[in-house]
């Protein structure tokens, strides 16, 4: 079991720079009163396919040797990486066999198939997503990019951390959302390496806080439900990203779904960002932190991407407006 290195994602930082955005660094007045200090929000909502998904997929895809390429890829997936990866293998001109389960919203697939890619539909319960998968494979022979349990995915998702704290070393806490870990590891494993003192927090929603309590007691945990409105934070760390994180993480913050609610709320109206529920996570999660103790003078956020749907957003456009 391998962990990238801050070497692994300089070079998928230069790998990855003809196919994504450098993308921008808002700041907000009054998010700074609220959180007390200074907010650096690094907005993968404006990265290629709406999520920091592209950079991981991106330096698997192009990493791939020619042979292997020629396969083609797959995984299963029914949100932003399923994007991610059908964008990546469009780009190097290869296959893409992506396994959605029959329940995903319709806007999804369509984005998929827009990329080319090759949809297999299956039953929406992980064993089934998993056997589907594997009949992908042996029947194409294609090369499978995990989403987040995957060296080369870890180091592309660390590069959007790069290149916030290249442009703002000053930082002293980095914080993103937390599911299976890929966007915490990278973004740990680049910011300690760039200054061994920084903080690195995760934010996950209460209710599925198995990295809080994998972090609290040394090894693995399951989550015994998967009910959260952050739906992209449902999965579980894998055994490389605990590693990586009891190593290299500060922390993990628990919020709730109402105070996820509020922050995307709060990026929408004072920001005139739209977030998707796993990306409000990490603000909530500077917030609560705020309510417990003084934040370093700055504070970078990695806003994960922008994939909500507008006819759903959760929140009281009018209220909050």
């Amino acid at each position: 079991m391998t962990a990238p290195t801050i070497d692994d994602i300089r070079d998928a930082s230069a790998r990855i720079a003809p196919h994504v955005i450098r993308t921008p660094v808002f700041t907000s007045r009054l998010l700074d009163s609220l959180a007390g200090t200074r907010l650096l929000l690094k907005c993968e909502t404006f990265q290629r396919t709406g999520s920091f998904k592209a950079r991981g997929a991106c330096n698997a895809v192009f990493r791939l040797g020619a042979d292997d390429a020629g396969r083609g890829v797959a995984t299963h997936s029914s949100g932003n990486h399923a994007a991610a990866l059908a964008y990546a293998a469009a780009r190097r001109g290869i296959p893409a066999h992506v396994v959605i389960p029959t329940t995903a919203p319709r806007v999804k697939l369509d984005a998929v198939r827009a990329y080319g890619a090759h949809v297999v539909p299956c039953e929406p319960t992980l064993a089934d997503r998993e056997r589907t998968l594997r009949a992908v494979v042996d029947e194409t022979g294609a090369c499978v990019v995990h989403p987040y349990d995957d060296p080369d995915v870890i180091a592309g998702a660390g590069t959007a951390a790069l290149e916030l704290l290249t442009d703002h070393p000053e930082t002293g806490l980095v914080i993103t959302p937390v599911g299976g870990g890929g966007l915490l590891s990278g973004t740990a494993i680049a910011s300690r390496a760039l200054d061994p003192a920084r903080e690195v927090w995760g934010a996950e929603p209460e209710t599925v806080d198995d990295a809080y309590r994998a972090l609290a007691s040394g090894r693995r945990q399951q989550n015994a439900t998967a009910a959260s409105i952050a739906d992209g934070l449902l999965t579980e760390l894998s055994d490389r990203t605990f590693s990586i994180l009891s190593c290299l993480a500060t922390g993990i913050v628990r919020v709730t779904d109402a105070e996820i609610v509020d922050a995307m709320g709060l990026l929408f109206t004072r920001t005139k960002l739209v977030v998707e529920t796993s990306a409000a996570t990490a603000l909530a999660g500077v917030l609560a932190l705020a309510r417990t103790r003084a934040l370093p003078d700055t504070v970078g956020i990695v806003l994960s991407g922008g994939n909500a749907d507008p006819a759903r957003l959760p929140f009281d456009r009018g209220a909050a407006g």
